[in-house]
């Protein structure tokens, strides 16, 4: 009971070597490949997903947006399975760290908004004044969207940051209750213990709506830039 609450958000060390790396690129080697003509079911599966949430996520995009459809297809699969990963017990979660997700949401909006600055740069510029502003709010409404614009990634690298770190850590406290009211009081552990359980599914769904949510907003900044 004495254990650090935030022990498990502690990036990994191998003999003094940061581990997180070699976790980064773990998830990758999960995914199944097929090197035979007729797939198995696993794979076919594998596929329909990809291709359904590739299609929902470029059907709004034009040629130019729909290029980035295999990074976005892998972003959203390597932050699924990260997540998921995550859930395993004494495991380490990299979408936990905020510098993580912030080397992930920097340059995909960076691209995206350099990319909106080079092909439609009037459109691009319009977004920082909208159409009938009045005169004396001009300045303070540049200032506004200007901080918007700047502040897309930070949101976008917090949101996940902070989802995905109270989802481990209210499974860590309710995981600490169950073990401790064992040997107080049985019935209480069991009601304790099947909250737990639906907190673990509900956790489940999380993991994957955000690397939605995260992969869906990246395509939201590319649409207006493209």
């Amino acid at each position: 009971m004495n254990e650090n609450l935030f022990a498990s958000f502690i990036a990994p060390t191998i003999l003094g070597l940061p581990a997180a790396a070699l976790i980064i690129l773990f998830p990758p080697l999960l995914i199944p490949t097929s090197k035979y003509l007729i797939n198995n079911r696993l794979i076919t599966t594998q596929q329909w997903l990809i291709k359904l949430t590739s299609k929902q996520m470029m059907a709004m995009h034009n040629t130019k947006g729909r290029t980035w459809s295999l990074m976005l297809v892998s972003l959203i699969i390597f932050i699924a399975t990260t997540n998921l990963l995550g859930l395993l017990p004494h495991s380490f979660t990299p979408t936990t760290q905020l510098s993580m997700n912030l080397a992930m949401a920097i340059p995909l909006w960076a691209g995206a908004v350099i990319m909106g600055f080079r092909s439609k740069i009037k459109n691009a510029l319009a977004h920082f004044l909208p159409q009938g502003t009045p005169t004396p709010l001009i300045p303070m409404l540049v200032i506004i969207e200007t901080i918007s614009l700047l502040i897309q990634p930070m949101a976008l690298a917090v949101r996940l940051t902070a989802n995905i770190t109270a989802g481990h850590l209210l499974m860590h406290l309710i995981g600490s209750a169950t073990l401790a009211m064992s040997t107080i009081n049985l019935p209480s552990t069991l009601i304790i213990f099947t909250i737990l359980i639906l907190l673990t599914i509900l956790e489940i769904a999380v993991a994957l709506i955000q690397a939605y949510v995260f992969t869906l907003l990246v395509s939201l900044y590319l649409h207006d830039n493209t």
